[in-house]
């Protein structure tokens, strides 16, 4: 194991771990870890000059997603916006918030799932002198009082979409108005604080543009990454796992041991195919999107496994088996695309 996994994990275990239920309901819990990994100065692994390897990164997002699905996904969203900065030709934006970024000082989410969806375009950019006016509604971003800007995306009228950096927060000035709504009430990780957004002629100036991307870019981005974010779902069966071997050690049932056996193996023989298309790149799309929703069924059967064996206390909201549960079902349709739906229901017959 790296330096940097072997540090993470050691914070994870001592500070993330005893706290999982209040990182998962209480905003200010989570910010608090979230700053926690700052401090280690982990929040934009894949930037240069010295990005780290895709496998490690992989590991690094499995390791957090073992002990708090919530701090995942939130630093994900951080890191996401991160390495798009870093490709940006924007160089007064790239200086201005990479360095800060590193350590958690200033946060920026991301806005652009919204560009999956067909039909008529959620926000909309029409260029002006300077700039961009953007009008329409960001249906979800993550982080709202934990994060200080956003890169959200806007469709033009030609069907590309421009980039931007803009508040995470209700502002109405000569710029235009952007007003952010209540906190959804998710089935996990509430404290993510995941809201829409709505722009009123919110006037984008040139030098707040991080990229314009061309027709169809939100597709093109889901083919290179469809495996990336297996590695929730693995974290989130560890999790799982984790539970049913502390009640085998307490219970010291046969049938329990046998079946975190099985289910361990399972998930390192997941683990390591994951990692060999990750790493070998010549894994067609259709096996990366089979890998992927063969990681999510396993999240949801060992989870499943750590509410039967934690019998009726799994009922209790705030038991670790009842979490890792609702943090299964999320990570299930989370950046969900037609190809993973099928995936994930084709793999149902291997639950």
């Amino acid at each position: 194991m790296s330096d940097l996994l072997e540090t993470t994990n050691t914070y994870l275990q001592t500070a993330v771990a005893p706290v999982a239920a209040e990182i998962d309901r209480l905003p200010e819990a989570l910010k608090q870890a979230w700053r926690g990994l700052g401090k280690l100065g982990v929040l934009t692994l894949r930037v240069p000059p010295a990005p780290v390897t895709a496998e490690t990164f992989a590991l690094f997002t499995e390791q957090i997603a073992r002990y708090s699905g919530a701090l995942a996904f939130l630093q994900t969203q951080h890191q996401s916006a991160a390495g798009m900065l870093s490709l940006s030709d924007n160089s007064i934006l790239r200086e201005q918030y990479l360095p800060e970024m590193k350590y958690g000082t200033v946060g920026v989410g991301i806005g652009f799932s919204h560009l999956r969806r067909s039909g008529k375009p959620m926000v909309t950019a029409l260029e002006v002198e300077g700039g961009f006016k953007l009008n329409g509604t960001v249906p979800w971003v993550t982080g709202s009082g934990i994060f200080d800007q956003f890169i959200l995306a806007a469709s033009l009228p030609d069907g590309r979409a421009v980039f931007g950096m803009v508040p995470f927060r209700d502002t109405q000035e000569i710029l235009g108005e952007i007003s952010v709504g209540v906190n959804k009430s998710l089935c996990a990780m509430t404290a993510t604080n995941t809201v829409t957004v709505t722009l009123t002629d919110w006037f984008l100036s040139s030098d707040r543009v991080v990229s314009i991307q061309p027709v169809g870019w939100i597709h093109e981005n889901d083919l290179k990454k469809v495996l990336q974010p297996s590695f929730f779902a693995l974290g989130c069966a560890r999790a799982g796992l984790d539970i049913v071997e502390r009640v085998f050690e307490q219970k010291q049932c046969a049938f329990i041991e046998s079946a975190l056996e099985s289910l361990t193996e399972e998930l390192g023989g997941c683990r390591g195919e994951i990692l060999a298309a990750i790493t070998d790149g010549n894994y067609s799309f259709s096996d990366q999107v089979r890998l992927r929703g063969r990681a999510i069924a396993l999240a949801v059967k060992c989870a499943h496994a750590a509410v039967t064996v934690s019998s009726g206390a799994a009922n209790l909201s705030d038991h670790p088996a009842e979490r890792v549960y609702r943090e299964a079902l999320l990570f299930t349709v989370s950046g969900q695309t037609q190809a993973l739906m099928q995936a994930t229901l084709e793999n149902f017959d291997n639950c």
